[in-house]
């Protein structure tokens, strides 16, 4: 268990994690841009990039090869999107501003989101339970 956090990062994407931080404990992080996040932020993020990329396989076995897709939904005050094609796809977002709180917008190249979305899988975000499932004390 890592109780002061963790950080991790490659090309085009960062994720960090600094449980006693608030209101904004977990950083995000693209090509030339950065955000920090609440716990409550990361986990509705977390899941619906989890939600897309499970849409996108189940039906990525039935698109042609040069076909490609778009995928998105709203989750809270999240908007995710998923585009690519059968075997590579990139993230987007935005974070809908609430009264008197700031708005986000980024994205990721697919390899970034890709990698992005494989550190982000087994991360538990609940305030009570905030580290790694695997190799993190989980």
């Amino acid at each position: 268990m890592h109780p002061a956090g963790f950080a991790t990062e490659g090309e085009g994407w960062r994720l960090a994690l600094e449980a006693g931080r608030h209101p904004f404990a977990v950083l995000i992080g693209g090509d030339g841009w950065a955000a920090e996040l609440s716990l409550a932020e990361a986990a509705e993020l977390r899941r619906g990039v989890l939600e897309l990329i499970e849409q996108h396989a189940a039906i990525a076995g039935q698109l042609m090869a040069e076909e490609n897709l778009e995928l998105d939904l709203e989750r809270g005050p999240w908007w995710l999107g998923l585009t690519g094609d059968r075997r590579s796809w990139a993230l987007r977002f935005v974070l809908a501003p609430a009264d008197g709180h700031r708005g986000l917008e980024g994205s990721w190249t697919p390899a970034a989101s890709s990698a992005l979305a494989e550190a982000l899988a087994p991360l538990v975000l609940e305030p009570a339970l905030c580290e790694t499932k695997e190799g993190l004390g989980g």
